[in-house]
């Protein structure tokens, strides 16, 4: 039974950003708190705008209480019209698909999001009237096609005062300088040259403005074919490789086409493979890598385990988590991922040869690989400015399709498919297994996903320069005819305040390299709801005794199928890549230097904070990593404190350069859901029905165990 609360008529009215437009609106819903059956929640009106679908409670008109990290743009209760996944109508306790012209309207509304929120929404209180308004307009308005100029990107430029700092020193890539700065920091200006020939897109519209090519290639060759068999330059590494990328000519071609397009594809590789440039190795990722399709389906099925109705089903999924985990195939895929960065680094570090990717259009897998040598390879793409710098080249300037890849428009499902999701998640296995090299957090990369699907930004919602160059002119709202000046993510202060903004930063980045043999110390892993596949490691320690390696072969003999597609796979690395790997791995990390991810079994790990950051059965109650978190910024701030007392007492001036961080007193009271929500209730396991327990504990006696260590001699016996 829902415990049904007078309402309190209090009127609450949304927060409208300017352009944004209400839509319609319904008093008198209820919103359920994720919670055990217990039905518990609160009153309020749910509202649909052009941007958002907001649900206002009495709360939602108090500022007391704010988190300290707070979204300035989107709100706890908000969902932007691009956030939204799936919306469920429950009909008799039966849930349905809602999509396009409803005939009957349901009772309750469960919205699942793309940032991987679920809200369940009670309009059995709510007058029929506007229980039809707002079903009927949330469907509309969040799933059925739009035209890109609908999107409220442009409504907000064109009400919007642009007086944001813009830039916020990221490298742009919007001008032939940007390019020729580049390349001057990388030492490439010697064997590449940054060309104009695509000014006014006369070369290819999918093609930017600027971009760089090896000086040998002239300018008849790269408007030949619109671009295609044209190695366009990404990076060069410090002993003078490069890393390039290419267009390649469509498959089904006519014999006199093909015959043309290989004997201009010859010509291009004879030229690049002379001095002064290296030996060039070519790499076609559409056949060394999964395709487009299998990462959107491994993705769709990995994000089912985080999209959870309630306590219930948590407990479900809990007791068959490994095996769900891996038959979602998606820590596999950023393995191989990873892997395929590996291999592109050891030809550039070890053999000195250029690396050319090869993809159908090279906005795709191209953009990953290359984004991730560059994090592994060079310091510079580690801080935060860098890192925002390399999105823009390799991504947003490069002509990543995010407008499809995201379908923000909903035209079609068959060009979806999670690319830069893809490669978050491979850089954050490299922020959380070496935390100083990088100048960001995993909060960061959090935010910067969740970014994706916030239209005020034109940085993720078009699909290549030309777009949005075509897109910028408009009508002003203030019926002045001029461009519209469009934000960019970038610019951090739009979402979130000075105090915020902290949470983005490392701040036990290491600032200068300071190699340590302890920090290659690698800890053993401890159980929690695991977040890696429970794999033996690849390579055994040699100071274990007999029993121990006794063990793990039964239970390599137990477990044999799964550990052997990751260990004994024909997918294992050749020789000469396994040396160059483990050669690295035996030696101290220099943080400004090269780094290499760890791929081995248990070492690639679920992106906790983002997947499980709204579920409240999830957390560890003063723990996780915000609890050590909040230990060490509690020591610098006393470090700092003692700094400036010590600087006082010589009478010296305090300078700048301390970093600002947000102080987390009482982290005790803190969870490991912490920033992104507050301290949940515990939760409490339903009891399951006896003849289910029975069938587990029968199944497999190795749950009730610790996986670090299975002492199976009893059994033997």
């Amino acid at each position: 039974e829902i415990h049904i609360k007078d309402p309190i008529e209090k009127e609450v009215n949304p927060r409208l950003l300017p352009g944004e437009l209400l839509l319609c609106e319904a008093s008198t819903v209820y919103k359920y708190m994720q919670e055990d059956g217990s039905n518990r929640g609160t009153y309020g009106k749910l509202v649909c705008t052009n941007f958002k679908i907001s649900f206002l409670d009495d709360d939602s008109a108090s500022d007391d209480n704010e988190p300290q990290f707070k979204n300035k743009i989107v709100g706890e209760n908000d969902i932007t019209l691009q956030c939204v996944d799936q919306i469920y109508g429950v009909y008799d306790e039966k849930k349905k698909l809602l999509t396009g012209q409803l005939r009957k309207y349901p009772e309750k509304l469960i919205i699942y999001c793309k940032d991987l929120r679920v809200f369940n929404f009670c309009l059995r209180y709510t007058k029929e009237e506007e229980v039809k308004r707002i079903v009927s307009g949330i469907v509309h308005h969040s799933q059925t096609p739009k035209l890109l100029k609908r999107l409220f990107l442009f409504s907000y430029a064109s009400a919007a005062p642009n007086n944001t700092d813009g830039r916020n020193q990221t490298v742009m890539f919007e001008t032939l300088e940007d390019w020729r700065e580049e390349l001057e920091r990388t030492k490439g200006n010697v064997k590449y040259k940054a060309v104009t020939t695509n000014e006014g897109y006369r070369v290819s519209e999918k093609l930017p403005l600027y971009f760089v090519v090896p000086i040998c290639i002239s300018e008849e060759s790269i408007l030949k074919y619109e671009g295609r068999g044209i190695p366009i330059w990404c990076w060069s590494c410090h002993n003078g490789a490069a890393l390039l990328k290419m267009s390649a000519f469509p498959k089904e071609q006519d014999d006199s086409t093909s015959q043309m397009q290989k004997a201009f594809l010859d010509g291009i590789y004879k030229t690049i493979s002379k001095p002064p440039y290296e030996l060039l190795k070519t790499d076609d990722l559409s056949s060394s890598l999964p395709s487009l399709q299998d990462i959107q389906t491994a993705y769709t099925r990995f994000k089912q385990l985080f999209l959870i109705d309630n306590s219930t089903d948590f407990w479900a999924t809990d007791v068959k988590w490994f095996s769900l985990l891996e038959s979602t195939n998606w820590l596999e895929i950023i393995r191989r991922v990873l892997k395929k960065a590996i291999e592109v680094v050891e030809c550039l570090e070890i053999q000195h040869t250029n690396v050319l990717l090869i993809e159908e259009s090279a906005t795709d897998l191209c953009c990953v690989i290359s984004s991730l040598v560059q994090v592994m390879m060079d310091s510079y793409s580690r801080t935060k400015s860098g890192f925002q710098s390399l999105i823009q080249k390799e991504w947003v300037i490069g002509g990543h399709g995010f407008l499809d890849r995201c379908n923000h428009l909903h035209k079609s499902e068959k060009e979806e498919a999670p690319v830069f999701l893809l490669l978050l998640n491979c850089v954050w296995q490299l922020v959380q297994q070496y935390p100083p090299a990088f100048e960001f957090t995993e909060t960061y990369l959090t935010v910067l996903s969740d970014s994706l699907y916030v239209p005020i930004f034109s940085t993720f919602f078009f699909n290549s320069q030309h777009q949005r160059d075509t897109n910028k002119s408009g009508e002003s709202l203030k019926t002045q005819s001029g461009p519209f000046r469009f934000l960019t993510v970038w610019d951090w202060s739009v979402q979130f305040d000075p105090k915020a903004q902290a949470f983005l930063n490392n701040p036990l980045y290491a600032e200068k390299p300071k190699p340590d043999k302890s920090q290659r110390k690698t800890a053993r892993f401890k159980h929690q709801r695991q977040l890696s596949l429970p794999l033996t490691q690849a390579k055994p320690s040699t100071k274990r005794g007999f029993f121990r390696e006794e063990t793990d072969h039964l239970i390599k003999n137990i477990l044999g199928k799964r550990i052997g597609k990751f260990i004994n796979s024909s997918d294992e690395p050749p020789n000469s890549l396994r040396e160059f790997y483990d050669s690295w791995h035996s030696k101290p990390v220099d943080y400004h230097g090269l780094l290499l991810p760890r791929i081995d079994g248990p070492e690639i790990k679920v992106w906790a904070q983002r997947y499980l950051r709204w579920i409240p059965e999830a957390q560890l109650h003063g723990g996780g990593t915000i609890a050590t978190a909040a230990k060490i910024l509690d020591l610098m701030e006393e470090v700092q404190s003692l700094q400036v007392k010590m600087d006082e007492e010589h009478s010296q001036a305090v300078s700048g350069g301390v970093r600002s961080v947000p102080m987390l007193r009482n982290s005790a009271r803190l969870s490991s859901l912490f920033p992104f929500a507050l301290l949940q209730r515990q939760s409490v396991k339903p009891a399951l029905p006896t003849s289910t327990w029975k069938d587990l504990e029968d199944e497999d006696d190795l749950v009730k165990r610790d996986d670090e260590f299975v002492d199976l001699s009893g059994d033997m016996l």
